[in-house]
Order: structure tokens, then sequence, then C-alpha cells
């Protein structure tokens, strides 16, 4: 039996929120199990403990960074994917510095939506076509590559890059769940970061990505 990837829908506009939930549900693997507007964000949140959560960036009466930051406190917090209007948002950088695993367009594609969410609940990572990918690292220095990596360290980075989770990277490498994890947390910190989005950009800008 296919596993359920659990979603809730955070935004003040009552026609978003209506349809991505329609959206969604018409993937037999994906439950809306939730949709809210703004100021009940967390408490939602907590209550349906969802496995991926799309949050605005901006709402009138709680900035979407505040409920994100206030995620990542949870014990186990949900993988969020920040939703906007602009292709050039200025809280790109930062909500990617607060722990967010990608940013999506409000215009996405229907098609693409539902394969989004698969990859947020695999632990992978996504930036929908047409995200400003420069101002992801506005908010912080730019962090450098290292100056040599590991043949296995450069494989998990292409997985990564291409949002695999750590138990697909280890299937697909030959090594337990808990190596990969171990190798993913060498390699923020050998390249100056602190997501799993910043790692698979920055590897792409110093060309560790390339075929």
């Amino acid at each position: 039996m296919t596993p359920v990837t659990t979603v809730v829908i955070v935004d003040d506009e009552t026609l978003v929120r209506y349809g991505f939930e329609l959206i969604l549900g018409a993937a037999p693997d994906i439950d809306v199990v939730a949709t809210t507007g703004d100021v009940d964000a967390v408490q939602v949140i907590r209550t349906h403990a969802p496995d991926v959560v799309l949050l605005d960036v901006r709402m009138p009466r709680i900035n979407g960074l505040e409920v994100l930051r206030e995620l990542q406190t949870l014990p186990d917090p949900p993988a969020v994917a920040m939703l906007t209007t602009f292709d050039t948002d200025e809280y790109v950088g930062q909500a990617m510095e607060f722990g967010a695993a990608g940013f999506l367009l409000k215009d996405t594609d229907p098609e693409a939506l539902a394969e989004y969410v698969r990859v947020l609940a695999r632990g992978g990572v996504v930036l929908a076509p047409g995200v400003d990918r420069t101002r992801l690292f506005a908010a912080r220095p730019s962090g450098k590559a290292p100056a040599s990596i590991t043949d296995r360290e450069h494989a998990v980075l292409r997985l990564v890059a291409d949002g695999a989770s750590n138990p697909d990277i280890g299937v697909r490498l030959g090594v337990s769940t808990g190596t990969v994890k171990e190798d993913v947390r060498a390699l923020l910190v050998a390249f100056g970061v602190s997501t799993r989005v910043q790692l698979a950009l920055r590897a792409a800008e110093a060309g560790l990505l390339d075929a």
C-alpha cells in the first residue's frame, strides 16, 4: 500500500487554499488534512502534525517567516515550502535560512505540485522554476565550497540536489542511513550552510553537480 503524505495549507486567501486543496486532493497518495488562514496556523499544524506544510510568506496578520521559525522548534517539524506570488520575493533568502525546504510560486503548474509535495515528504528540497535563486544567500555571507570532498560525499551531494531522502541515498550508495546523515552533516559544515537546499545550491554554484 502506498504511504499517504499529509499536508496542511496555510494562506490568508480562501481561493488559494481551495485551489491547492483541490489539486492535491486528486492525488491518491496525498491527504490535505487541514487548510487555514494565518493567526491560528501554528496551532492547526501542531494539532494535525502533517508531513508537509505549504506556507504563504506574505500574510496580513502574521508574517509567514514567524510561523516558519516557530515550526522549527517543534520536536519533529514538518517539511515546509514557502508560497509566494513573486518570483523575486525578498524573503527567499531568509526563509531558507530559517529552515524552509523549498519555495514555490502560487501559479506553480498543477501537474508539478503533487510531485513537489512528494519530494518534500522524502526529505528533499524544491525550488519551482522562476524562483530567483540569487536571493537564497542574501540573508548571510556566502559560504565557500571545501577544497576537496570524497567520492562518496560527491555522490551524496548529487543525490541531495535530486531531492533524495537519506534512506533513498543510503540504498543507492549501499551504505546505512546513519552514514548518510553523518555525510550530510559534514557537508553542511564544510560548505558553511545550514539546510539541504542551501547545500545543493552552493554545490551547484561550485560546479560540483555538473555532468
